[in-house]
């Protein structure tokens, strides 16, 4: 309903002055005269924040058909505010600067889209106000978001938050990703630096350092204190993140008909390739140990190289849960987030449905993040195993535990019952490995570890996209195409080394 109507009108006025040079205004003989004077518009508006009276006042309007309108106008806008007292400020401030800076009335449908939004409503909303707001408003998980607030906090709002979002162009966005590069060149710079200098202050000698070394070591430590801590680039693929989160920010704006243009959308960056895995071949793993070189960011285990780490895990009371993320893919999320109910033993079946991940530091219990990743999967008759004597595990622990037991319904947990950290899983994974001597691979590559069994076994890229529970067979055939190719070339020596021949036995 609309608010309630204040005090205003129209008048005609002139600049007639009569006698002692006083401006004669309204009271003009000759105002009734069709071309002399101007006319006014007068319009109270709600009072500020400091509770005071003021009004919209504009003259000059050649007839009161023109003023009319501009009045008709004002008072639309006013009505948009109702009884909400938050609303009325917000359109009194509004008005108040319209005439203040002699801007043109703005159109009330437009200030009742922004009303309802709970932006500014003087169209000069800056991209770091939009941002703020898009991001309060947003329902996705705590994980996406915190993502999203970091490239904001971290890039968006330092590069563009000053600019009027209305305003924004794709040559913004190209000064914004120039500088990152232009900082990762320095970063680069200086983590060598500091590693050159952190050189500096190590003896070649064992021993505590004789008295000449000690000064030198300590100026040399001096400068090493004063220079800045190593720190990470902003590489291609986080690039392409900000971009995304941008992107996003801008298409809610324009569904919210705040711009018309989304900038993000048509900014050109170099694109980000998915790192590919690659296997432990045994020339690869003799160059690491020979060197400490692992030759890319993703690395894999053969199947003799995982046996050897299990053998290695079977007396940790996680060894069914790696078990299980080397034959079945789980991810890291969806094994501390695995419940008992979705597991049928008996039927040998597990329902991914949950997962718990880290907001920060702290886990929270979520459900997967893409549709594509919720799903059932096999078990084979080892996993089972597996986890029947796991179960039997628990459930000594819970007897153990007493009334200090938490009942989470998890399938690996504390001893008490609680969650697991998902870092836990990380850190008990390593330490289990560096008791072996298998070359190095992270926990989340153990799931490509499950998808070169499955191959080796003669399961198909669309078997390996159903277990990992991919979104398309895209995005297994770009993951695991080369890795496979490793995988088949070692099967096709192994082929080889099957058919007797008579100059290798000789050579042997």
């Amino acid at each position: 309903m609309p608010g309630p109507r204040r005090a205003g009108g129209i008048s005609k006025r002139c600049e007639c002055r009569g006698e002692g040079g006083k401006r004669l205004a309204g009271n003009c003989p000759d105002l009734p005269k069709k071309n002399h004077g101007r006319y006014r518009l007068i319009q109270e508006l709600p009072p500020g924040e400091d509770g005071k009276r003021r009004r919209f006042e504009r003259t000059g309007y050649e007839t009161s058909k023109d003023a009319q309108k501009d009045l008709d106008r004002i008072r639309a806008i006013l009505d948009l505010a109702g009884d909400e007292e938050d609303w009325l400020r917000r359109v009194g401030d509004l008005m108040a600067g319209v005439q203040k800076e002699r801007r043109e009335i703005p159109d009330p449908t437009e200030v009742s889209r922004k009303l309802g939004v709970g932006v500014p409503l003087d169209g000069k909303m800056t991209v770091g106000e939009w941002l703020d707001t898009w991001l309060a408003g947003k329902k996705t998980r705590a994980t996406t978001n915190h993502g999203y607030a970091s490239h904001i906090r971290t890039h968006l709002r330092p590069h563009l938050g000053h600019l009027r979002l209305d305003r924004l162009t794709i040559g913004n966005l190209e000064d914004m990703f120039n500088a990152i590069d232009d900082r990762n060149e320095v970063v680069v710079a200086e983590n060598a630096a500091r590693r050159e200098q952190e050189a500096r202050c190590r003896l070649d000698r064992p021993g505590a350092p004789k008295a000449r070394d000690r000064a030198r070591l300590a100026q040399e430590r001096a400068r090493l204190a004063d220079m800045p801590p190593y720190r990470k680039v902003t590489g291609k693929a986080s690039q392409q993140a900000i971009r995304r989160t941008l992107r996003t920010a801008l298409n809610a704006a324009i569904a919210r008909q705040l711009i018309t243009f989304n900038p993000a959308a048509f900014v050109e960056l170099e694109t980000a390739g998915r790192p590919q895995p690659m296997l432990w071949t045994p020339e690869r793993v003799e160059r690491w140990r020979h060197t400490g070189d692992v030759p890319g960011s993703v690395m894999v285990w053969t199947p003799d190289q995982f046996g050897a780490f299990l053998d290695a895990a079977e007396g940790d009371r996680l060894y069914s849960l790696f078990h299980t993320i080397g034959f079945r893919g789980l991810r890291r999320g969806e094994a501390t987030g695995q419940g008992w109910e979705d597991i049928s033993l008996d039927s040998g079946l597990l329902t991914v449905s949950t997962e718990i991940v880290v907001d920060g530091w702290t886990p929270v219990e979520t459900v997967p993040k893409t549709a594509g990743s919720v799903g059932t999967i096999g078990l084979d008759s080892e996993t089972v195993q597996a986890l029947r004597e796991w179960r039997a595990h628990q459930l000594r622990e819970r007897l153990a535990a007493g009334p200090k037991w938490e009942e989470t319904g998890k399938v690996w947990t504390t001893p008490t019952g609680g969650w697991l950290h998902p870092d836990t899983l990380s850190k008990t994974f390593q330490r289990i490995r560096s008791t072996t001597d298998l070359p190095p691979i992270n926990l989340r590559d153990l799931r490509h570890v499950a998808a070169t069994i499955l191959h080796a076994t003669g399961a198909d890229l669309h078997t390996i996209k159903e277990t990992l529970r991919h979104s398309t067979i895209k995005l297994t055939s770009d993951t695991y195409t080369s890795l496979l190719r490793e995988v088949d070339r070692t099967h096709a020596e192994a082929a080889v080394l099957l058919v007797p021949r008579a100059k290798r036995r000789a050579a042997e």
